[in-house]
Order: C-alpha cells, then sequence, then structure tokens
C-alpha cells in the first residue's frame, strides 16, 4: 500500500468487512462447563460473563502469549518548510526503536504542509527494514508526518488493518496512529454506526479515526475545531490510547486522561549541539529545535539526533507545528480516579533504556531484582538471566544477594521475541532454537535464573531443561513481576484467565510442573516499591500511579458494562 492518498469522503484508504459474530466467554472465571480448566485451578470462579465479539475472537494473537499492541511515532520540522530536516527518514528510524513493541505491519503517513487533501502514505505487513525500502522512502516526501509498528490485540492481523489509517472529510485528510486499546469500544462503534458513518474494520484506530470526522456537541463556527473535537473524543472514550494525529500542517499528540499508555516528546537538535546524557538535556542548555517529534518511548531520540523533553501529561492535547510545541487543552478524570500508567511497561514491553516517569526502565527492573532477592533468597553459586529483559533484574539480584552475576544462555539475536509471533506452534519452535546453554559456565553449578515474567508456562520448561542437560546442578527460578492473573482490555494481549499459569498452579506446583528446584515471584508491593524508588515525584513531573489491574484484578475506571470481549 503505497503512493498518494486521493480523496476519498469519510472512508479509510482501503478495508474490508469482517465477520461480527459475537462469542461469549468469561472475564476473570471460566466457563461454567469448560473442559480446559484443570481440577487444581485456583480460578477465582465469582466474576460475571461478558461477551467476546469477533474482532478478538480466533485471530493468531489470542494464541500467542503476553503481547503489546503498538507504538507510534511522529515528526514535524520547524521554522521555514522545506524543512532540511528528513521527516520519513526520522520516523522511520523512529519506528525501528520501537520495533519491539509491534512485528506484523507498519506505516508512514507524511504531508509536504501544502494540500489539505492529499497525503503521501507507505504501509505494509512485516518488519520496518523490510518494508521501507529507498524506493518507498522516496514517495514519502513530507515537512510532517506520523508513523505506526504494530501487533495485533483488537483486529486481525492483515493489511487493511495496517495504520496510519487515513480518512477524507469535508476539511482535508485526517491520519491517525494509535496505540491500545479502547475500553468501551462497543458503545462508541454503535454511537458511530449510528451517525451514518461506515466502518470498514474492526480496528478501533480506524472507529477514533471516523470519530473525530463528527462535530463536536457544542458545534464550530469559521471552519473544523480540531482541538475540540479531540476533546470530546477523549469524554467519550477515557481509555486506553495514546495518539498521534495529523492535518495537512499540524500533529496533535494525544493520551488518554489516566495516562494509561505511553508517550513522550523530543526535540531535534542542530548537528554538533552539546547533547546530553542519555537522552535527556544537559546542563539546562536550550538549544534551538529543527523540528520536534513525539514516541511511545524515548529509545530512538538519540539515534535521530533528538533529545528527551517530556512525558505527554495524562490528559493532554499537545499541538505540533512549524513554530513549535504548545499545550492545547488537558481533559481531566474523574476526581476519585488516579492516574493508571501501565506497570509492565517497566517489567516487560518497554526498552531499558527508554525513560519513563522522570527515570530509566533500566534502573526499575534493577531495582526489582534487588527486592525480588529480598524477598526470595536462595544460596546459589552464580545468579543468571533469561535475556535480555530478564538481565536488569538479574544484576540486581546478583547485587543485593551478593551471588557473581554469570551468563549462561547465548541468545541467537536473529529469532524474534517469542511473544511477539502470533501462533503457538511458531512460539515453541522459537524456544528450541532460540537459546544455547554456555556449558562452562553451567556444569556443576547452582543457578538461579530470572526471568521477567510467566504468561502461559511453557517456555520456561525447556530453557530449565537446555540448562539441566549441560550440566546444572540446581535450577531455581526467580521471576521479578507477580504472578499474571487478570485479562487486560486496554492494548495487552491477556485474553483470558485460563489461560494465565498463575490460575492453574501455585508456585510450587509451577516448579514441579517446569522441573525447576524452585519458583518464586516478585510480589505486587515489591513491583510497586521498585518502580516508585526511583520515579521523580508527582509535583516534579505531574504523573504517579500505576495499573496493575493483570496482576490485582482491580481495573482503573473499573470494568465497564459494555466491556467486548
Amino acid at each position: 500500500m503505497d503512493g498518494p492518498v486521493g480523496p476519498s469522503p469519510c472512508k479509510p484508504s482501503s478495508g474490508r468487512e469482517e465477520s461480527r459474530d459475537i462469542h461469549t466467554a468469561r472475564l476473570g472465571a471460566r466457563e461454567a462447563n469448560d473442559d480446559s480448566c484443570q481440577s487444581n485451578c485456583q480460578c477465582d470462579k465469582t466474576q460475571g460473563e461478558v461477551k467476546i465479539r469477533s474482532k478478538r475472537y480466533g485471530r493468531g494473537a489470542v494464541e500467542s502469549g503476553l503481547t503489546h499492541e503498538c507504538g507510534v511515532f511522529g515528526a514535524i520540522g520547524t521554522g521555514d518548510w522545506p524543512t532540511q530536516v528528513d521527516v520519513a527518514q526520522v520516523i522511520c528510524l523512529g519506528l525501528v526503536a520501537l520495533q519491539h513493541r509491534g512485528q506484523e505491519s507498519a506505516g508512514i503517513v507524511t504531508s509536504e504542509g501544502k494540500s489539505a487533501r492529499t497525503f503521501n502514505s507507505h504501509k505494509g505487513m512485516g518488519l520496518i527494514n523490510n518494508i521501507f525500502n529507498d524506493e518507498a522512502m522516496k514517495k514519502l516526501k513530507g515537512n510532517l508526518g506520523i508513523g505506526h509498528t504494530r501487533y495485533s490485540t483488537s483486529a486481525a492481523s492483515e493489511e487493511v488493518n495496517c495504520q496510519p489509517f487515513v480518512v477524507h472529510t469535508a476539511h482535508g485528510a485526517l491520519a491517525v496512529a494509535h496505540n491500545g486499546e479502547l475500553v468501551n469500544c462497543s458503545s462508541l462503534r454503535k454511537m458511530v454506526l449510528g451517525r451514518g458513518v461506515g466502518l470498514s474494520t474492526h480496528s478501533d484506530s480506524e472507529l477514533i479515526t471516523q470519530a473525530l470526522c463528527l462535530n463536536p456537541p457544542e458545534g464550530e463556527t469559521n471552519g473544523p475545531d480540531w482541538p475540540a473535537r479531540i476533546n470530546n473524543l477523549m469524554r467519550l472514550a477515557p481509555l486506553s490510547y495514546s495518539l498521534v494525529i495529523m492535518l495537512k500542517d499540524k500533529i496533535y499528540a494525544v493520551r488518554d486522561p489516566y495516562g494509561n499508555r505511553p508517550l513522550c516528546l523530543g526535540k531535534i537538535l542542530p548537528l554538533g549541539s552539546s547533547f546530553l546524557t542519555n537522552g535527556i538535556a544537559k546542563n539546562g542548555v536550550d538549544d534551538k529545535a529543527e523540528g520536534w517529534v513525539v514516541s511511545s518511548e524515548s529509545c530512538g531520540f538519540l539515534s535521530i539526533g533528538a533529545r528527551y523533553v517530556r512525558e505527554v501529561l495524562p490528559g493532554e492535547i499537545v499541538e505540533m507545528s512549524r513554530r513549535g510545541i504548545r499545550t492545547v487543552a488537558v481533559v481531566e478524570r474523574p476526581p476519585d480516579k488516579q492516574q493508571a500508567f501501565c506497570i509492565f511497561e517497566y517489567v516487560y514491553f518497554a526498552r531499558a533504556d527508554s525513560i519513563f516517569e522522570g527515570q530509566m526502565v533500566y534502573s526499575a527492573r534493577l531495582q526489582c531484582g534487588r527486592m525480588l532477592a529480598r524477598e526470595s533468597p536462595v544460596d546459589a553459586d552464580i545468579v543468571s538471566s533469561v535475556p535480555e529483559s530478564g538481565t536488569a533484574a538479574a544484576h540486581g539480584y546478583a547485587r543485593q544477594s551478593g551471588i557473581p552475576f554469570m551468563e549462561v544462555l547465548c541468545k541467537n539475536r536473529y529469532v524474534g521475541r517469542t511473544f511477539i509471533q502470533p501462533s503457538t506452534r511458531l512460539r515453541q519452535l522459537g524456544v528450541a532454537k532460540k537459546f544455547g546453554a554456555l556449558s562452562e559456565n553451567v556444569r556443576g553449578k547452582r543457578i538461579v535464573l530470572i526471568d521477567d515474567s510467566i504468561v502461559r508456562g511453557n517456555t520456561i520448561g525447556p530453557i530449565i531443561k537446555l540448562l539441566r542437560d549441560a550440566g546444572a546442578a540446581e535450577v531455581h527460578i526467580r521471576i521479578a513481576s507477580p504472578p499474571l492473573k487478570y485479562p487486560c482490555y486496554m492494548g495487552i494481549n491477556i485474553p483470558t484467565r485460563e489461560e494465565l499459569i498463575a490460575n492453574k498452579m501455585d508456585s510450587f506446583k509451577l516448579a514441579e510442573h517446569v522441573g525447576a528446584d524452585s519458583l518464586e515471584y516478585l510480589s505486587v508491593e515489591g513491583l510497586v516499591s521498585a518502580v516508585h524508588y526511583n520515579m521523580k515525584t508527582c509535583a516534579e513531573t505531574g504523573l504517579g500511579g500505576h495499573c496493575t489491574a493483570c496482576l490485582t484484578g482491580e481495573y482503573p475506571g473499573g470494568l465497564p458494562d459494555d466491556v467486548d470481549w
């Protein structure tokens, strides 16, 4: 899918209808007659029944483990246009840095800032480097643009669902890229369809795009009031999303009022500027910006010559234009509700060099390892990790316990993350070919092996067997996060409680099941304490409060009546 996007009023650039069959399942409890739940299952059977619609039913992602939905990125040149910043190249490199957030599809849409009718667009299935070749990049001329890399959680893995979505309104083209999942998708879909707007997919992102085409309740004078339209959308859909929305000559960066999904701002600096320490402004020097970027994570800023500035605050609408950035509105959440930033960004999803809430993800993971060593000590010869995301916690465990760290697994870096592969068969094959054992480090040793999380429990067992075959005397598993027990309906694929191993076995039975000498998790209190240890205070950042719904069942905003899965 490439080339200019031509006029097609209020319709997405491509799409097809999907089945809308409705299937019933339990959220937080097994089916009354579900034979798949084992006799020793510890599921809470008190919660009620909800409906799973076809946007989740039967797609490959349901069969996978823990997956994030996607990453978003935007860039705009400042000053006179045409800009000296290669916007398409900046976005492409930004998406490469966000590749860990989604590996199924990607897209970039750019605007030259001249015509409200035509954007330049290229989308496709697969990895960033395979989609955006030289020929594709030459077509993406522009002074501003947005990009997206996707892993499906709410619609099928097909090219029709590639983002950014582009629609054409009476006021010109509109492009939207979305990270997250709308909690009240069903009611919002009915509202949009009731206004006579057609929808071609079951993607939340298309629904958001079409909802933005609707006039706000207070009406408009002298053309469209885009901040008012965005504000209206945010009141209709309180979570979960981070959005980048592109018009002819502006980008709006939007984060839901609960701050559930991450979004941050960066400044593109002139070449030769004194920069940085880990992407943060050095000595408070305020260099003139050549452009601005917005991203799900800050990890790609250094590679594109950008300086991390700050996070987009919960409920904030930031306007990015050739004149710079400004906050145009802040949509408040209910006064009795806390911010609910996804705590699993720290545990698993984010890259270690990203910055959230004034701290680097690596430092939070290191502290998780320290807390784990305090809560679950064990006599051993070495501490090691399941690379990569377990490594920081393993170093923390080693420092706290005084047991030396040593690598025991050799990773094949040309195999993708096993939890990002959409089918069970591919995931299981991935475990076999992803690691090798460093037998000289393993033989005769009592090993504490640190991993970041356990979802279904079908990948840690083969790793333990690999270490035992290499001569390990003992293998003690320590998990640097609490047990996953509840589904997430805010952009992370944890479909049902029955598929989560922590609801079937306690840590003792799970250790026996996977062949470990012992297995222990970090407590919820320990995780929260670790995340808060180096975090800037709420007064400094305007941030604070985390969503632990997948661990505790306490959902921000409550569980909506019309949740559709």
